[in-house]
């Protein structure tokens, strides 16, 4: 169980969470294992809100949302690949409008 105190705009709120785990984790180590996770899940969230607008999709229904988020994170994993230092937004832009680069992304040989 991890307990968390937020104190914001004047106010207090404590939160709990429960984790399983098999591994016998010390606090430290599980405090470690709770962060990681959740950085992985706001990268993850913060992409797909940001560059692929993943929030202003109408899909509710049957299959048509997972489908699509499988075909983003296919999209996504070339273009965060590429050593560019542009932001995934410019290198998603450009990947839409050059079709070389975009063979290039696909084969993984973009510069």
């Amino acid at each position: 169980m991890v307990e968390a105190t937020v104190e914001q705009g004047g106010g207090t709120s404590t939160s709990r969470r429960y984790f399983i785990s098999s591994l016998p984790l010390d606090e430290r180590s599980l405090a470690r294992a709770v962060r990681a996770h959740w950085g992985i899940e706001n990268r993850l969230h913060w992409v797909l809100d940001v560059v692929f607008h993943d929030d202003q999709s109408r899909l509710r229904t049957e299959n048509g949302p997972g489908n699509v988020a499988d075909i983003i994170h296919m999209a996504m994993n070339p273009i965060r690949a590429a050593p560019r230092k542009d932001s995934l937004k410019v290198r998603r832009k450009a990947a839409a409008g050059d079709h070389e680069y975009r063979k290039a992304l696909i084969a993984r040989t973009a510069q």
